[in-house]
């Protein structure tokens, strides 16, 4: 398996030092535009916590709260649909602009989880996080059918989770829950592939590069958020 390269000289082939070098960079873009929206995610989520009138505003208001989680979904399928066609400050902009929304939206697990069991959950994570992240990557293993089987099965969790929404089962939950962190854990490590071969050599420093980065960026942030969210089903204690 080899990335995808873009050459503005057909003629000339680069070195697999100048390979690795430019997925590298790449991956470091990827990585800190994640990151940067992680620390948002959580700097807004402490601070709406510990902002109580705030926090019981939105409590108080579930359609409100409602209206911000279908926000979120809008923005990612805006993001996914036009992101050739929009600017690249627009593009970080709608990613900086859903990692506000998702911190106000995670805000009330500080309420129902003591804080030492978050910050397990959280190490927890990192740590599966950044093996899975280094698995994707140096693996030689084609990591493709594996992951179209886990998008296939991650749609069977969101039906029956949205089921289970009306029948409260307790096996439901717990069968969706483990079957949750199967699926992201197995997905951390084939968008990394993906990632690592979506990179084309010439354009890091382009446009186009930067925004790559940041959809790529969505990706992990989006497999970090919902690990994290199941992990805490586990490792979590409430107050």
């Amino acid at each position: 398996m080899k990335p995808n390269v873009y050459f503005e000289d057909p003629t000339i082939r680069p070195s697999d030092f100048q390979i690795a070098a430019a997925n590298q960079q790449f991956i470091v873009k990827v990585y800190g535009w994640m990151c940067f929206a992680l620390a948002i995610t959580g700097f807004v989520s402490l601070f709406v916590c510990h902002f109580r009138p705030l926090i019981n505003f939105f409590i108080s208001n579930t359609g409100l709260f409602f209206g911000l989680c279908i926000a979120e979904v809008v923005l990612v399928f805006v993001l996914a649909a036009r992101v050739n066609k929009m600017s690249l400050f627009s593009c970080a902009l709608c990613f900086i602009l859903y990692s506000v929304l998702n911190g106000i939206t995670l805000a009330p697990i500080f309420l129902i989880y003591t804080q030492s069991s978050i910050a397990t959950t959280f190490f927890i994570l990192s740590g599966t996080f950044a093996a899975m992240s280094l698995f994707g990557y140096f693996t030689k293993q084609d990591l493709t059918r594996w992951g179209n089987i886990l998008i296939m099965v991650l749609l069977g969790v969101i039906v029956a989770t949205l089921i289970n929404l009306f029948v409260h089962s307790t096996a439901i939950y717990w069968i969706t829950t483990y079957a949750g962190v199967f699926i992201f854990v197995g997905l951390i490590a084939y968008d990394t592939q993906k990632l690592k071969e979506m990179n084309m050599m010439g354009i890091e420093d382009s446009e186009m590069g930067r925004k790559v980065a940041i959809m790529g960026a969505l990706t992990l942030y989006l497999d970090f958020i919902n690990l994290f969210i199941y992990l805490l089903r586990i490792f979590g204690k409430e107050r």
